[in-house]
């Protein structure tokens, strides 16, 4: 290992959970056990039988809570779940410490053959939108429709405002930020967060900042936090070096479910432009454009997302396996 890469911190070396995770009304957890990885499962009852499965994966530094907003509007629609990746959210780091795209994508692909749902209808934002994107391309079997909000795929200008998450790729940055950071609260610390990530932060009400202070506060105390967030980012930025069949933007031409792509007019992190050369890529896409929104439009305006996955849906077929029950909006 060189001498500048950041020791991996096995799942088998952290200390015990610290804190309790928030599980909102009609949610519940639990956790499952895979081959090198342990994974927390946020999910909600379904309201009947039958309806088709979906699998819901967060961004850099987020959780399967970034779908709270979201899942509940698509109750008569699909049977919700939503994952913590290994090292994010309540799921430990993985044991071999890989925290690329494809060790993510490996990491959604054991859960969903473990658990015999795909096909399902698959959504990813952010880093999450590079991952589901992977697994769209290497299993198709695994996917009935993809939604993807703001995905990190590769752009060759990156904006300004995504430069300081990128750096944190770089060896040795995480720590340096972490002793600049010290004397940050988990308050300030969620008020730079929301405003990088709202095209509106004034939209976020007070119990919802009061719960994301709550939840800063438990993940600065688990031990592997900037581990995981730095070996990410450079999980990201590795992927975007990528060319070949292996590149990003060659397995999005790969997909073959019908897509909805989601990107928003404020979004800091993957920028605007990016949604029509996702169109084109994307061979059976459909495209919302939000232009108030910022990078995590599933949170924003959830009911937005919301109709725009039934209509695609309606599109494609697939609603009329959901019988009566529709999305509220």
């Amino acid at each position: 290992m060189s001498s500048t890469e950041l020791p991996s911190v096995l799942a088998t070396s952290v200390a015990p959970k610290v804190g309790t995770v928030r599980v909102a009304a009609g949610e519940r957890l639990r956790t499952v056990g895979l081959p090198g990885i342990t994974l927390t499962v946020r999910s909600r009852p379904p309201v009947r039988e039958g309806l088709p499965p979906a699998l819901y994966v967060h961004g850099l530094g987020g959780s399967s809570q970034n779908w709270s907003a979201l899942m509940p509007l698509l109750d008569g629609l699909v049977d919700s779940e939503a994952v913590d990746l290994p090292g994010f959210g309540d799921s430990p780091p993985p044991d071999d410490g890989d925290y690329s795209v494809t060790g993510h994508a490996r990491a959604v692909i054991r859960f969903l053959d473990a658990a015999e749902r795909g096909p399902v209808h698959l959504f990813g934002n952010s880093l999450g939108g590079a991952v589901t994107t992977r697994v769209a391309a290497v299993r198709p079997d695994l996917v009935r429709t993809l939604t993807l909000v703001s995905p990190a795929l590769p752009e060759i200008r990156v904006q300004r405002s995504a430069v300081p998450t990128a750096l944190l790729a770089l060896p040795g940055v995480a720590g340096l930020f972490t002793r600049f950071t010290k004397d940050w609260s988990a308050e300030q610390r969620v008020r730079g967060v929301t405003a990088l990530c709202y095209g509106d932060p004034g939209m976020v009400t007070p119990e919802g900042f009061r719960n994301a202070v709550e939840e800063m506060e438990r993940r600065l105390a688990l031990p592997y936090f900037w581990d995981a967030m730095a070996r990410s980012a450079r999980g990201i930025v590795n992927a975007y070096t990528l060319g070949g069949q292996h590149g990003l933007w060659r397995q999005a031409e790969r997909v073959l479910a019908p897509t909805l792509l989601v990107y928003g007019g404020r979004d800091q992190l993957v920028s605007y432009r990016m949604a029509q050369r996702a169109g084109r890529a994307f061979r059976d896409s459909r495209l919302l454009t939000l232009p108030d929104a910022g990078h995590v439009a599933m949170m924003e305006y959830p009911e937005t997302v919301a109709t725009a996955f039934r209509e695609l849906l309606a599109d494609t077929g697939e609603l009329a396996d959901t019988g009566p029950t529709s999305a509220r909006s």
